[in-house]
C-alpha cells in the first residue's frame, strides 16, 4: 500500500481508501447486510487501508453509527476518517440540502456522536445549498477546526466557481467529486484548479459505480430501489456503449496481468493532482481486489492505449 499527505496538512492517507455508502446506505441500496458491511470495515482496516470516507446521508445516519461501531475495536489514531454533512433530514422523512453555519455545527456535533469520536479528520461540506455563501460555511468549519473538532475542510460537488468561494481563504484542503474513465468531465477546470491551488483531488465512484468491476453482462438490470438508476451511464443506450469499451479495458489489464478494476484505479491515481481513491463496496473480499492498485505503474504506452479506447 502507497501513501499521500493530504494537501496543507500532515494528515497521510492511504492511496486506497474505503467508501461506504453502502455500508448502512439503506436509502441508496436494497437488502444491505448491516455485519457483512461493518465486517467489509474491519477487513479493510485490518489490510492497511487507513483512509474511511462515509457521510450523514448515507442511511441517514447508519453508515456512521455502523462505523462508529466498528471504531470501538480498532486504533483510532491509526485512521483518517472522513465525512460529508450538509443534508438536513425533517420530519417527514424528507431531505434538504443545508449548509448554514449553526445547521453545520450540529451536523458536526451529530457526526461525532455517532461515530464515536471526538474528533474528524476530514470534514466536507456534502451538496451547496444554493443559498448560503459558501464562505460562510467553511469559516464556521474553521471555527470547528479551531476547537479541534475537525482536522480539516474539504468540499464535494461543486463548480470551479463554487470552490473558489469556498477557497477564498485557502483552507479546503480536499475535493471530493466524480471522476473516472467514463466521466472525466472534472478535467475541464476541477482538478487542474486543485493542482494550482494544492488541493487534494479525491474522486468518487472510481469503478464507475460498478462498471468498471468487469462482471456486468448486457441483460444486466438494476433493481428498482438502486439509486444508479438516475445515472446516465446505466441508461440502456450509454450502457451497451459503455460495456463495448470495458471489454476493450479488460484486454489492456489481460496483459498487464492485473485486474480491470485495479486498471481502473490505477488510471486514476496517474492522474496529476489525485491523491487517493475511494472504490465502495458490500462484502470483505471486494476489498482484496483493490488493495494492489497503488502499486501499479502504467506505462506511457499503456496510458494512450487506454486514451484512444475512451475517447471513441
Amino acid at each position: 500500500m502507497k501513501f499521500s499527505t493530504l494537501k496543507k496538512t500532515d494528515i497521510i492517507i492511504s492511496q486506497i481508501g474505503l467508501g461506504t455508502n453502502a455500508v448502512g446506505g439503506h436509502n441508496l441500496f436494497a437488502d444491505l447486510d448491516e455485519s457483512q458491511g461493518k465486517e467489509m470495515v474491519r477487513h479493510a482496516i485490518n489490510q492497511g487501508i487507513t483512509f474511511i470516507d462515509t457521510a450523514d446521508i448515507y442511511g441517514k445516519g447508519r453508515s456512521e453509527e455502523l462505523i462508529g461501531e466498528v471504531l470501538k475495536t480498532v486504533d483510532r489514531k491509526s485512521l483518517v476518517l472522513a465525512t460529508k454533512g450538509g443534508n438536513e433530514w425533517l420530519e417527514d422523512g424528507s431531505v434538504r440540502k443545508n449548509n448554514k453555519p449553526e445547521y453545520l455545527r450540529k451536523a458536526v456535533e451529530n457526526s461525532l456522536s455517532r461515530l464515536n469520536t471526538d474528533y474528524i479528520d476530514l470534514y466536507y461540506i456534502h451538496v451547496p445549498d444554493h443559498e448560503t455563501h459558501l464562505s460562510e460555511a467553511v469559516a464556521e468549519l474553521s471555527k470547528l477546526k479551531t476547537e479541534g473538532k475537525i482536522r480539516a475542510i474539504g468540499i464535494s460537488n461543486v463548480s470551479l466557481e463554487q470552490l473558489k468561494e469556498a477557497n477564498q481563504t485557502g483552507e479546503i484542503v480536499a475535493l471530493q467529486s466524480a471522476y473516472h474513465m467514463f466521466d472525466r468531465s472534472v478535467e475541464k477546470d476541477l482538478l487542474p484548479y486543485c493542482v494550482e491551488n494544492n488541493i487534494s483531488f479525491i474522486p468518487y465512484g472510481p469503478l464507475a459505480f460498478g462498471l468498471l468491476g468487469g462482471h456486468y453482462t448486457k441483460d444486466f438490470r438494476l433493481s428498482s430501489g438502486d439509486w444508479r438508476n438516475s445515472v446516465p451511464l446505466f441508461q440502456e443506450e450509454h450502457f451497451l456503449h459503455t460495456l463495448d469499451k470495458v471489454e476493450k479495458l479488460k484486454d489492456i489489464a489481460e496483459q498487464k496481468e492485473i485486474s480491470l478494476p485495479n486498471l481502473a484505479l490505477a488510471w486514476l491515481l496517474a492522474q496529476e493532482g489525485v491523491d487517493a481513491v475511494i472504490p465502495g463496496g458490500k462484502r470483505a473480499e471486494q476489498i482484496d481486489a483493490n488493495l494492489d492498485a497503488s502499486d501499479i505503474v502504467l506505462t506511457k504506452e499503456e496510458l494512450n492505449a487506454i486514451e484512444v479506447i475512451l475517447t471513441k
